[in-house]
C-alpha cells in the first residue's frame, strides 16, 4: 500500500483518521501501532513478523546494554544489536548481489536463494541503529515501554520511505502530542499532504511516463534530444516523486500530532554538490554525517583522510539505495565532485556567482541521475555520451503530449525559491500560521488538489514509487 494509491486514499486513510480522533488519548498510540502493522502487512505480509520480532529483541537488547555496569559489557551488547540489524539488512538486500559478484570474479557457481526484499528495510534499519547507538552514547535513556518503541519504528507515515527520524527528535511526542493538536497544525498537515500528493500523482507520474518511454528505447534510437528529454524527465520525476511522498508523510504526521523533520529543501537551487546534499534527502545525509562521517574523523583530520571519508560515505550512500553497481557508481560520482569542490571547484563556484553555478551544478546532478536510473551500465554510458555528443538524428522516441507542460511546471516549482520574495511565499505555504481567510483558502486548496490528484490516479494506469524498493 502506498500513499498515492486508491486503496490508501479512499479507504485506509479516512478510516484511520476517524478512529484516531475518536479514541481517548491513551489509546491513540495503540491505533497508530495497529494501523501501522496493517499498513505494512498489506504490501509485505511475509515480513511483518520479522520486523515485530527484531524490534522486540532489539528493545530488550538495548535495555540490557543500558543496565550494564562496565563499558566493555555495554559494547558487547551494542555489537550484538548492530549485528542483528545490519545482518538482516545484508541478508535481505545484499546477499544475492555479493554472491553474484563473487561468482563473476572467481568463476564459481555458488547458489543462493532469491530472497525477496522487505519493503522499506533500509529506512527502518537505520532508525533502529540510531536508537541503539544513541543509547550507547548516552544521548538518551532507553524506552521503558516496548510498545512505545514499536510505535517509533513502525509509525506508518515514515515506515517505508522516511524521513529517517532519530528517536531523540520525537521521543516526547510518542508519549505526549497534545500540544500539537491545534487546528492550525492539523490544517497545515492537510495542506502539505495534498501538496505532496499532487506533486507525486500529477507531476512525477506524468514525467515518469516520458522517462520510461525514453529509457525503454533501443540504444541506437536514443539521440541527443531523446537523451536529454529522458534525463530531464527522470530528474524531475525522482524529485517530485520522493519529495511529494515526504510531504505526504510530514503532513499526515502533523494531522496526528507528530512533527517529522524536513527531507527536502529545494535541492535543485543548489550552487554546488555540497549544497545539494544539504538539501536533498536531508535525513539520510544527517544520518550518514552523525553515524559514519564524523566517527571516521569527518573534516577534523588531514586532507587525504577527509577525501577518503567523503568517498567512503558516498560509496555507502549509493549502496544504501540498492544492491547494484549503478548505485555504487552514482555514489562515487557524487563523492568525486565533493572532493573536487574541496580541492578547487568550490572556490570556482563561489567566484562564478549563483546564477552561473546553479545551472552547472544542475547539469552535474542530471548526469548523475542517468547513472541512478539505469541498472544497465552500458545503457547509462550510452545515454550520457549522447547527452554531450550533439547527435540530433531522428531518434523516433514517443514524446508524451503532457510532458512539455509538466516539465515547465516542474522547472518553475523546482527553482521557485531562487528569489527572497518567492521563497517567502513558499514559507507561508508550508507554515502553520493562517489568517481567517487563509484558513478557508488552505482548506479549499487542499480539497481541490486532493480530488484532482485522485482523478489522475484513477485515470492513469501508472503510479510507481521510486523509493518503494529501498
Amino acid at each position: 500500500m502506498v500513499f498515492s494509491g486508491i486503496t490508501y486514499l479512499i479507504y485506509f486513510l479516512p478510516v484511520f483518521i476517524l478512529l484516531y480522533h475518536l479514541v481517548p488519548h491513551k489509546f491513540k498510540n495503540a491505533v497508530i501501532l495497529i494501523a501501522s502493522i496493517y499498513f505494512y502487512s498489506w504490501g509485505g505480509p511475509k515480513f511483518i513478523l520479522v520486523i515485530l520480532a527484531t524490534t522486540f529483541l532489539d528493545f530488550y537488547l538495548v535495555n540490557a546494554m543500558h543496565n550494564q555496569k562496565t563499558q566493555n559489557a555495554k559494547t558487547k551488547f551494542l555489537i550484538v544489536s548492530l549485528c542483528l540489524n545490519v545482518g538482516l539488512l545484508f541478508y535481505f538486500k545484499y546477499c544475492n548481489f555479493f554472491i553474484e559478484n563473487i561468482n563473476a570474479l572467481l568463476g564459481t557457481q555458488v547458489t543462493w536463494l532469491k530472497v525477496a526484499l522487505p519493503i522499506g528495510i533500509s529506512f527502518y534499519t537505520f532508525e533502529s541503529l540510531t536508537y541503539v547507538i544513541d543509547v550507547y552514547r548516552g544521548i538518551h535513556k532507553p524506552l521503558k515501554n516496548v510498545w512505545h518503541y514499536q510505535t517509533y519504528i513502525l509509525l506508518f507515515p515514515k515506515l517505508i520511505a522516511g524521513p529517517i527520524v532519530r528517536y531523540n527528535d520525537i521521543a516526547d511526542q510518542i508519549t505526549n502530542r497534545e500540544k500539537n493538536y491545534t487546528p492550525n497544525i492539523k490544517l497545515s498537515g492537510f495542506l502539505i499532504f495534498c501538496l505532496g500528493l499532487a506533486k507525486k500523482t500529477i507531476i512525477a507520474n506524468t514525467l515518469g511516463m516520458q522517462a520510461d518511454a525514453v529509457f525503454k528505447l533501443a540504444p541506437e534510437q536514443i539521440d541527443t534530444a531523446a537523451a536529454w528529454v529522458g534525463a530531464l524527465a527522470y530528474t524531475f520525476q525522482i524529485y517530485f516523486d520522493f519529495s511529494g511522498y515526504s510531504d505526504m508523510a510530514i503532513g499526515l504526521a502533523k494531522i496526528i500530532g507528530f512533527k517529522l523533520p524536513e527531507n527536502f529543501n529545494n535541492p535543485y537551487t543548489s550552487s554546488s554538490i555540497t549544497e545539494f546534499w544539504r538539501r536533498w534527502h536531508i535525513t539520510l545525509g544527517t544520518w550518514m554525517k552523525n553515524y559514519l562521517y564524523i566517527p571516521l574523523g569527518g573534516n577534523k583530520t588531514s586532507s587525504a583522510k577527509l577525501y577518503r571519508n567523503l568517498i567512503i560515505v558516498f560509496l555507502l550512500s549509493g549502496l544504501w539505495h540498492g544492491a547494484s553497481w549503478n548505485f555504487v557508481l552514482w555514489g562515487a560520482y557524487h563523492g568525486l565532485f565533493l572532493v573536487l569542490e574541496r580541492l578547487f571547484l568550490g572556490k570556482a563556484f563561489t567566484k562564478m556567482g549563483k546564477f552561473i553555478a546553479i545551472p552547472i551544478t544542475f547539469i552535474i546532478i542530471i548526469t548523475g541521475w542517468v547513472l541512478f536510473r539505469c541498472e544497465d551500465l552500458k545503457l547509462a554510458t550510452h545515454v550520457i555520451k549522447q547527452m554531450y555528443a550533439f547527435n540530433f538524428y531522428d531518434g523516433k522516441f514517443a514524446l508524451n503530449n503532457d510532458f512539455m507542460f509538466m516539465a515547465i511546471l516542474a522547472t518553475i516549482i523546482s527553482f521557485f525559491t531562487l528569489f527572497q520574495k518567492t521563497k517567502n511565499i513558499q514559507l507561508r505555504l508550508y507554515g502553520e500560521t493562517f489568517s481567517n481567510s487563509g484558513k478557508w483558502l488552505a482548506l479549499l486548496s487542499g480539497i481541490i488538489l486532493f480530488y484532482i490528484s485522485l482523478s489522475f490516479v484513477s485515470a492513469l494506469d501508472f503510479n510507481p514509487f521510486i523509493y518503494f524498493r529501498f
